[in-house]
C-alpha cells in the first residue's frame, strides 16, 4: 500500500521536511510506503487532497514568530470533507542562499512572506536596502539565483544541499527558537487525540456574540489554548473564529460543550481531534 502525501513544493522546503518525517512515521508505525506530490500552494495542496489527487495533505498552521498561517485556516474552514489527524511541530533555520560575492553585493531578497517576516529584524540589520519579493514558498524562486547574482534567498539548509546553492549566512531568525507546526489531514474522520481544533461563526455580529460560546468552555472547565478570527469575506466586520482546545471528542464534557455550541453558533465546524508530535533539531538533521 502506497500512500500519496501532497505537500507545499517544490523540493527543500519545510512543508517537505515535516512530509518527510511524516512518511518515515508511516513506515515505521504501520508500515505504509508513501510517496510525496509537491504543490505549488496550500490552498492548491487541500485542494488536491479534496479532488482525490492525494490520500494525505501536510499543510503548515502556526509559526511560532509570526502566528497563524490564514491561508491554511481560510482553505480548511471552506472545503468540506476535511480532517486533522495529526500535527507535527519541526524547528525552523532559514538561511540566506546566493552566489553574490559578499552579501552586500545582494540587492534583491525572495522568499516565502513568513520566511521573509521571521528574518525581517536581520535583513533590516544586515540589507536595508535590499528589496523583497514574496513567492509561493523558500524554494520556488531559487532558480534566480543562478541567473542573477545580486539576487539572495531565505530556504532551508536542505534546499542549498538540493539545487546546490552556498549558503551566505546561516541561521538568520530574528528568534533562536523559531517553529512551525503542521497539521496532517486526510479525508477519513478521525476521533482521538488530546487536542481539537474548530471554527464556528454566528448569525450576525450583535455585542456579546463572543461570550455565550466562551462561557460555554469555562463553565465545563475546558482549556482553550488558542483563540483568533478571520474575515468572513462576504462583508467588512463581519468574523469568523478558531478555537484550539485540550480535550477528546470522545469525551462526555467535549461532546457535551460542541452540542451547546451548535445552539448558539450559526455554523460549527470540528476540524479535527488530534495529538502533537514535537520534533528536535537532531531528529530532523537526518532530512
Amino acid at each position: 500500500m502506497t500512500k500519496i502525501i501532497a505537500h507545499l513544493g517544490p523540493k527543500g522546503t519545510y512543508s517537505e521536511v515535516a512530509t518527510l518525517f511524516y512518511a518515515q512515521h508511516l513506515q515505521q508505525k504501520m508500515g505504509i510506503k508513501s510517496e510525496l506530490l509537491p504543490i505549488p500552494s496550500i490552498s492548491q495542496t487541500l485542494r488536491t487532497l479534496v479532488n482525490g489527487k492525494a490520500d494525505i495533505a501536510v499543510v503548515p498552521v502556526e509559526n511560532s514568530i509570526e502566528g497563524t498561517v490564514a491561508m491554511t485556516l481560510d482553505t480548511l474552514w471552506e472545503l468540506e470533507g476535511l480532517h486533522i489527524q495529526q500535527a507535527i511541530t519541526i524547528p525552523i533555520v532559514h538561511n540566506l542562499l546566493s552566489k553574490a560575492t559578499s552579501i552586500s553585493d545582494i540587492k534583491t531578497i525572495y522568499s516565502h512572506p513568513q520566511a521573509l517576516a521571521q528574518c525581517q529584524k536581520w535583513l533590516e540589520n544586515n540589507l536595508p536596502d535590499a528589496i523583497l519579493i514574496p513567492s509561493n514558498s523558500t524554494t520556488e524562486a531559487l532558480h534566480h539565483l543562478n541567473h542573477e547574482p545580486s539576487v539572495g534567498a531565505i530556504a532551508s539548509s536542505r534546499a542549498a544541499h538540493l539545487y546546490d546553492l552556498p549558503i551566505k549566512k546561516e541561521n538568520i531568525n530574528d528568534y533562536p527558537d523559531n517553529c512551525t507546526r503542521f497539521w496532517i489531514v486526510r479525508r477519513e474522520p478521525h476521533e482521538d487525540g488530546n487536542n481539537i481544533s474548530l471554527g464556528f461563526a454566528f448569525q450576525a455580529n450583535t455585542p456579546g456574540v463572543l461570550v455565550k460560546p466562551l462561557q460555554i468552555f469555562a463553565d465545563k472547565q475546558i482549556n482553550l489554548t488558542k483563540i483568533e478570527s478571520r474575515p468572513t469575506k462576504r462583508s467588512l466586520g463581519e468574523y469568523l473564529f478558531f478555537v484550539d482546545l485540550a480535550g477528546d471528542t470522545s469525551g462526555e464534557t467535549i461532546q457535551s460543550a460542541l452540542q451547546e455550541l451548535a445552539k448558539v453558533t450559526k455554523v460549527l465546524k470540528v476540524l479535527g481531534n488530534y495529538d502533537i508530535i514535537k520534533i528536535d533539531h537532531q531528529e530532523i538533521s537526518q532530512f
